[in-house]
């Protein structure tokens, strides 16, 4: 349907029905004057809306370096024993105290 033709069926029915006695005094105005008015900039929603929009680039930034940084690990000789590389670390103290 034409943009035209539509406009004009709707004036001939907003045309064609009376005014009612539901809508208040004045209503028009107060609409027109509540969207004229300024808004008010609420800053944590927009801060809110900033941090959200962020999410995704730091996840793909946080996933490629994790990445990365297992790639680049070096691989340990002895890391098939748990057991032995605990009391190492633990027992290591020890020495440099004893020296």
């Amino acid at each position: 349907m034409e943009l035209e033709t539509l406009h004009k069926k709707l004036v001939a029915v907003a045309k064609a029905s009376p005014p009612s006695d539901a809508v208040p005094y004045a209503f028009e105005k107060r609409i027109m004057a509540r969207l004229s008015a300024q808004t008010v900039v609420d800053v944590w929603a927009l801060y809110g809306r900033w941090l959200w929009r962020a999410v995704t680039p730091c996840f793909s930034v946080m996933t490629g370096l994790a990445i990365w940084v297992l790639a680049t690990m070096p691989a340990e000789p002895d890391s098939n024993n748990l057991e032995q590389a605990l009391e190492n670390t633990i027992l290591s103290s020890d020495d440099v105290a004893g020296e």
